[in-house]
C-alpha cells in the first residue's frame, strides 16, 4: 500500500475517532463512527487473502447493521424528544437501543461473534487498531448516553461480557482470536463499572489499551500468531518473552502488576454501592480469562513445542526490540503509583 494512502487512511481514523468526540447530536457522532469504519476497511484487506477479505466484509456488515440501528434509533428519539442532543436520552425506549447499537459496536456480549472471526483474519497491526482506537469512539458514546433508564442493561452486558470472554478463550490455539476474547472480557468490566464511576471506566480502558498493545507490538515483533509458534519465540529474545509473560499476567489482573489496579479499584467500588454479588461474579469471572494467560505463559517461557515440523529460531535472527520503552514499564510497573491515579 502507498505511504500517502496509508497516511491519509490513518488520519481518517483519527479524524472520524475525533468528530465523535466533539459531537453533541447524533447525525455528527454517527457521520464520525462511519468515517471510522470506512477508513479501517481498507488496511484490512491491505493484504490480498480470502481471510482478510472474510473479515473486512464481515466487519462492514456487522459495523453498518450497528450504525442503521444507532441512526433509526437517533430519529426515534429525535422524534419522542423533539431534538438530536446525545445527553438527553430521557426516554426508555431510545436509550436501549441506542445501548443495544453502541454495545453491537463494540463487541460486548451477546453481540460479540462477530470480533473473533473478524481478528482472525487480520495482521497484528490492524488487530491492534481494531481492539484499541476503534473501541474508543463507541466508549465514549456509551458515557454520554449513560442514564438510570439503562444502568441495568449496561450492567447486564458488561457481566454477560466477561463470562462469554472468558469462556470463548478457554479453547482457544490462535493467539489473535484469545486477544478478541481478552478484548470481551476486559470491555465487560468497563461496562460493569461505567454506570457508577465514569472515571474508574476511563482508567480501565486507558490501562487495557496500554497493555493490549505492549502484547500486540510484541507478538508482531516476534512474528507469532500461535501459541506453538509463540513457544519457540524464547529462542529469538529470552528477556522478552519474560517480560511478555509478566504483560499476560497483568491483563489477567495479578498483584503487584499493572492490571492489579482497575479490577481492584472495581470490586472495591462495587462494593460501596451494595453489590457484593455481582461483585463476586465479575472476581469469579476474572478467573476464566486468568486461566487462558497463565495458558500462555506456560506455552512461552516454560515449554518447547512438541511438534517435529517447527523450526527453531536460533539467536541469530533475533530483532531489536525497545525492551525499556514506556509503553511496556507502564503495563507492569503502574501499580506503586495507584493513590495518584486514583485523585
Amino acid at each position: 500500500m502507498s505511504p500517502f494512502i496509508m497516511s491519509a487512511l490513518l488520519m481518517s481514523l483519527g479524524l472520524g475517532t475525533t468528530i465523535t468526540f466533539m459531537s453533541s447530536n447524533w447525525i455528527m457522532a454517527w457521520l464520525g463512527l462511519e468515517i471510522n469504519t470506512l477508513a479501517i476497511i481498507p488496511l484490512m484487506t491491505k493484504y490480498h487473502h480470502p481471510r482478510a477479505t472474510e473479515a473486512a466484509t464481515k466487519y462492514f456488515l456487522t459495523q453498518a447493521s450497528a450504525s442503521a440501528l444507532l441512526l433509526f434509533s437517533g430519529i426515534m428519539k429525535a422524534w419522542l424528544t423533539g431534538d438530536w442532543n446525545i445527553f438527553n436520552s430521557s426516554d426508555l425506549l431510545s436509550s436501549i437501543t441506542l445501548t443495544m447499537a453502541i454495545a453491537l459496536k463494540l463487541g460486548l456480549a451477546p453481540t460479540h461473534f462477530w470480533l473473533p472471526e473478524v481478528m482472525q483474519g487480520l495482521d497484528l497491526v490492524t488487530g491492534l487498531i481494531l481492539a484499541t482506537w476503534q473501541k474508543l469512539a463507541p466508549f465514549i458514546l456509551m458515557i454520554q448516553i449513560t442514564n438510570p433508564n439503562n444502568y441495568s442493561l449496561i450492567v447486564f452486558l458488561g457481566l454477560l461480557s466477561t463470562l462469554a470472554g472468558g469462556w470463548g478463550g478457554l479453547n482457544q490455539t490462535q493467539l489473535r482470536k484469545i486477544l478478541a476474547y481478552s478484548s470481551i472480557a476486559h470491555l465487560g468490566w468497563t461496562m460493569v463499572i461505567l454506570p457508577f464511576s465514569t472515571k474508574l471506566a476511563m482508567l480501565y480502558i486507558f490501562l487495557y489499551i496500554m497493555m493490549t498493545s505492549a502484547l500486540f507490538l510484541i507478538l508482531k515483533l516476534m512474528d507469532s500468531t500461535s501459541i506453538n509458534l509463540m513457544s519457540i519465540s524464547w529462542t529469538k529474545a529470552p528477556l522478552l518473552m519474560a517480560l511478555t509473560s509478566m504483560i499476560l499476567l497483568s491483563l489477567g489482573g495479578l498483584p503487584p502488576l499493572t492490571g492489579f489496579i482497575p479490577k481492584w479499584l472495581i470490586l472495591q467500588e462495587l462494593s460501596n454501592n451494595n453489590l457484593n454479588l455481582l461483585a463476586l461474579l465479575m472476581a469469579i469471572s476474572a478467573l476464566l480469562s486468568l486461566f487462558f494467560y497463565l495458558r500462555l505463559c506456560y506455552s512461552a517461557t516454560l515449554t518447547t513445542p512438541p511438534n517435529i515440523n517447527n523450526n527453531y529460531q536460533w539467536r541469530s535472527t533475533q530483532n531489536s526490540h525497545p525492551l525499556f520503552s514506556p509503553i511496556l514499564i507502564i503495563s507492569v510497573l503502574f501499580l506503586p503509583i495507584t493513590p495518584s491515579l486514583v485523585m
